[in-house]
């Protein structure tokens, strides 16, 4: 899964001009669903999303100190399919995101995991596959990427840091040390 985290001011969706959801000062999600994307993708969003000390922790403070829920902030999710968008030529190609029943499956889990893990009324939605106005008032503004899948180059290192504890197990490990001779004397 990816989104991006917009800091608000405050956000809306508007539908064939019709107000469909808005929230005050919090957090603009726009949320896509990846093939690959599972269940537990979208629990690991919600967390990260939870999480992320995107305020200051008051008018003195330091900078990135407090969540969404720390300043009792509000929500507003938007299926994105597009963040999937490869723009390799001229038209984007959307072959990385999900078939539409699988991502609206995940994107409902999603959303009500994200309602229950907060507050219900706090969190607000969009229209699934719908042609969405989405008006926003950004706070910073502060505009964040997370996905819950690696890039391929930390993958790969990943994999080389775990094989090489996998392989050192059990094994004693020694250090040698070189000192001056002014200290051996």
């Amino acid at each position: 899964m990816k989104a991006v985290l917009q800091r608000v001011k405050s956000a809306s969706v508007t539908v064939d001009g019709q107000l469909i959801s808005s929230i005050g000062r919090g957090i603009l999600v726009l949320a896509g669903v990846g093939k690959e994307d599972t269940e537990k993708d979208m629990d690991t969003m919600v967390g990260r999303i939870l999480r992320s000390k995107l305020w200051p922790a008051d008018e003195n403070g330091g900078q990135w100190k407090k969540n969404v829920q720390e300043i009792e902030g509000e929500v507003l999710c938007v299926s994105q399919f597009t963040l999937y968008g490869d723009m390799k030529k001229a038209k984007p190609n959307f072959n990385g995101a999900a078939d539409v029943e699988t991502a609206r499956r995940l994107y409902d889990y999603f959303f009500q995991k994200m309602q229950a893990a907060y507050k219900p009324e706090r969190v607000q939605n969009g229209v699934f596959q719908a042609m969405m106005d989405v008006d926003l008032r950004n706070d910073g503004p502060v505009t964040i990427e997370i996905s819950t899948k690696l890039p391929p180059s930390e993958k790969t290192e990943k994999k080389k840091n775990k094989e090489s504890d996998e392989s050192t197990e059990g094994e004693k490990k020694s250090y040698e040390f070189k000192l001056p001779a002014s200290l051996l004397e």
